[in-house]
C-alpha cells in the first residue's frame, strides 16, 4: 500500500460520520437518564410507615431540644409591639410540653411525606420530581398541623410568659377561648407552614439529587447536614413575614387585637411599618438553618440505621410489591 493510500485510510478510520455523532449523543443522553433514574430509584427505596414515623419523631425531638432557646428569642421578638423590650429569661419555658407535641407531629409528617413522595415519584415523569417533593411536603404539613397547631399555640403563649406550665395553659385557653382557642391562628399557620414544608423539603431533595448525580455516589452524614442547613436557611428567610403574622395571631389570646390574617397584615403595616415583617429574621434563619442541619442529618442517619436492622424477609416483601 502506497503512503498516500495509507494516509487516506488512517484519516478515514478517525473520521466520525454525522450518523455516528448522533449515535454518540444519544448514548450520552441515555447514560445521563440512566444515572438520574438510579438516583431517583434510590430516593424511592421501600421505606415503611413505622420506620418513617420513628425517623421523623427522632429528628424532630433532637432539633426542638437543641434549639429551643433560639426559638423562644425569635417568638418574643416577633410578639413585641413597636419598641417593646425582649426578656431573655426563661428561654426553656414550655420545652417539656412542646416536645410532647413535636414527637407525634414529626412522626405524622414523615409518615405521610415518605409514602406520598414515593408514589408521586413513580407516577410522575422524571422532570417533575420537584413537583412530587413540593406536593408531598405540603401533604405532610397539612396532616401534622392537627397536632402542630395546638402545640405551637401552647408553646408560644408560654414563651411570652402568659402561662407557667403546659397543662395550665391548655386548661385556661379552653376555659377562656373554648377548644377553638387551641387552634388560634390555624389559617396563618397553614399559610406559613404548607409553603415552608413544601419549599424546604423540595430544596433539600433536589440538592441531594443534584449532588448525587455530580458525585455519582451516596452522600455522607456531613453532606446531608450541610444540604439540610442550606435548605432550612433559604426557606426560613423567604417565609419570615408569614411567621410574624402567625405569631401575632397565636399569642393575642382572648384580646382579639386582630380579626384575621388580612386585618393582622393591615394593622402591622399601619402601626409598625413593613419592616415589622422582618422581625426575628436573624434568630429564625439561624434556628432553622442549624435546625435543618440537625433534622436532616439525624433523619438520614436514623433511616440508615433502621434500614440495616430491617429483616431480610421484610425487604424481600417490599421488593416483590414493586
Amino acid at each position: 500500500m502506497d503512503p498516500q493510500t495509507l494516509s487516506s485510510s488512517v484519516s478515514t478510520s478517525h473520521t466520525i460520520s454525522p450518523d455516528g455523532l448522533n449515535h454518540k449523543k444519544c448514548n450520552l443522553l441515555k447514560e445521563e437518564n440512566r444515572l438520574l433514574d438510579s438516583v431517583l430509584l434510590k430516593e424511592e427505596n421501600p421505606f415503611d410507615f413505622f420506620q418513617s414515623i420513628i425517623a421523623g419523631a427522632t429528628a424532630g425531638v433532637f432539633v426542638e431540644a437543641a434549639l429551643y432557646p433560639i426559638d423562644t428569642v425569635k417568638t418574643r421578638l416577633q410578639a413585641a409591639h413597636g419598641g417593646g423590650k425582649v426578656v431573655l429569661k426563661g428561654l426553656y419555658s414550655g420545652l417539656g410540653g412542646n416536645l410532647a407535641g413535636v414527637l407525634p407531629a414529626s412522626a405524622i409528617f414523615l409518615g405521610v411525606y415518605e409514602p406520598a413522595k414515593q408514589k408521586l415519584l413513580k407516577a410522575l415523569p422524571e422532570n417533575l420530581s420537584a413537583f412530587a417533593h413540593l406536593t408531598a411536603g405540603a401533604l405532610g404539613g397539612a396532616a401534622s398541623s392537627l397536632v402542630r397547631v395546638p402545640t405551637e399555640v401552647v408553646k408560644q403563649r408560654m414563651q411570652t410568659g402568659q402561662f407557667a406550665s403546659a397543662p395550665a395553659a391548655v386548661r385556661l385557653i379552653v376555659a377562656k377561648e373554648g377548644f377553638r382557642g387551641l387552634y388560634a391562628g390555624y389559617g396563618s399557620f397553614l399559610l406559613r407552614d404548607l409553603p415552608f414544608d413544601a419549599i424546604q423539603f423540595c430544596i433539600y431533595e433536589q440538592l441531594r439529587i443534584g449532588y448525587k448525580l455530580a458525585a455519582q455516589r451516596d452522600l455522607n452524614d456531613p453532606e446531608n447536614a450541610i444540604i439540610g442547613a442550606v435548605a432550612g436557611a433559604i426557606t426560613g428567610t423567604v417565609t419570615n413575614p408569614l411567621d410574624v403574622i402567625k405569631t401575632r395571631l397565636m399569642v393575642q389570646g382572648s384580646s382579639k387585637q386582630y380579626k384575621g390574617i388580612l386585618d393582622c397584615v393591615r394593622t402591622i403595616m399601619r402601626e409598625e411599618g413593613t419592616h415589622a415583617f422582618l422581625k426575628g429574621i436573624g434568630p429564625r434563619v439561624l434556628w432553622i438553618g442549624i435546625g435543618g442541619s440537625i433534622f436532616f442529618g439525624v433523619l438520614e442517619k436514623t433511616k440508615q440505621m433502621l434500614a440495616k436492622k430491617r429483616p431480610e424477609n421484610h425487604k424481600s416483601f417490599y421488593l416483590k410489591q414493586e
